[in-house]
């Protein structure tokens, strides 16, 4: 049976996913890096049936972060200054309505 030149045999799964055996992968294993690199392909590599690993195309360099310092600025929501002492009259536990009678706790 001839095949179309540019084809593979490989079943295609759902998501533009290929399965190939780890046999074959192991015999055509550069080629198969060229065509995920070139057409964006994905394959999965079985072994007795079984899926056990993924060659996939890697992201654009956009879609990666460039550094680690910077990558989480916008994130953090400020509350005003929790550095400074807080004056006795701005704990609410301290302010008592009578002084003069001890308070039960229940």
């Amino acid at each position: 049976m001839a095949r179309k030149r540019g084809t593979t045999p490989y079943a295609k799964k759902g998501g533009g996913r290929r399965e190939i055996p780890a046999g074959e992968f192991k015999a055509k294993c550069l080629a198969l890096m060229d065509r995920v690199r070139e057409r964006r392909e994905e394959y999965v590599i079985t072994k007795h049936g079984k899926a056990v690993a993924k060659l996939v195309p890697v992201s654009e360099e956009n879609d990666a972060p460039k550094s680690a310092f910077g990558c989480m600025k916008g994130t953090v929501l400020w509350h005003g200054d929790i550095i400074s002492p807080v004056a006795e009259e701005d704990w609410e536990v301290l302010q008592d309505d009578d002084e003069s009678e001890p308070r039960e706790h229940d």
